[in-house]
C-alpha cells in the first residue's frame, strides 16, 4: 500500500482522536463527554479497519465487531438515560454549565397538576 496513503490517514486519525479527547476533557455536559468516547470509540474501530486493510488480514474482525457493538451500546444507554432526564413529566431538568451536574424539579409533590384558584371545568 502506498505509505503516503497510510501517512495521510494516520495523520487524521490521531487529529480527530486528540480533538475528540478534548471533547471529553472540557465536556462541558455529560452528553458531551458521552458523544466525545462515542467518536473516539469510532475512531478506534476504524483504525484498527485501516490496518487490517494495510496488512491485508482479517484476524482483527472480531474485535472490529467488539468493538463496535459495546460504542452501540454505550450510546444507546446513554441516550436513554438523557431522554428519561428530559422527560417533561419527570419534572424540568437543569444543567449546571460549570460543574455539569444535573438537578431535577419534580414539581408539585401532590399530583393536582396545578394551584387550588384555576377554574373547574366540568
Amino acid at each position: 500500500m502506498n505509505p503516503l496513503f497510510v501517512a495521510v490517514v494516520t495523520a487524521v486519525l490521531g487529529t480527530a482522536a486528540v480533538l475528540a479527547t478534548i471533547r471529553i476533557v472540557r465536556g462541558p455536559s455529560v452528553l458531551d463527554r458521552a458523544v466525545g468516547a462515542d467518536v473516539l470509540v469510532s475512531i478506534l474501530v476504524i483504525s484498527l479497519g485501516v490496518e487490517a486493510a494495510v496488512n491485508r488480514h482479517s484476524t482483527t474482525l472480531p474485535i472490529l465487531v467488539s468493538l463496535s457493538l459495546v460504542g452501540f451500546v454505550g450510546s444507546v444507554a446513554v441516550a436513554r438515560f438523557a431522554a428519561r432526564d428530559a422527560d417533561p413529566r419527570a419534572g424540568t431538568t437543569r444543567v449546571d454549565p460549570q460543574t455539569g451536574l444535573v438537578t431535577v424539579d419534580r414539581g408539585d409533590p401532590s399530583g393536582s397538576g396545578g394551584d387550588d384558584a384555576s377554574p373547574q371545568v366540568p
